[in-house]
């Protein structure tokens, strides 16, 4: 069974393989939720839209900006 896309093709979009897991349960839930998807796709599975959404570039992921030291928490 091969992924749809490719996670090669995600991991260039979103560098960090674990931002990408995170980027997609979001995106998904919110598509659950019963926002419309930003691409067309033959599958209905939440899951599946958010990873070709995330490829075809309609999600964009900000990386959070570092805090100063004295603001982080433990």
């Amino acid at each position: 069974m091969m992924i749809r896309p490719p996670l090669e093709s995600l991991l260039e979009k979103i560098e960090n393989k674990y931002a990408l897991v995170v980027s997609v349960a979001k995106r998904a839930r919110v598509l659950k939720e019963g926002q419309l998807p930003m691409v067309d796709v033959a599958s209905n599975n939440p899951v599946t839209v958010a990873l070709e959404e995330i490829a075809a570039g309609k999600i964009r992921i900000d990386k959070p900006k570092d805090q100063p030291k004295e603001e982080r928490s433990a």
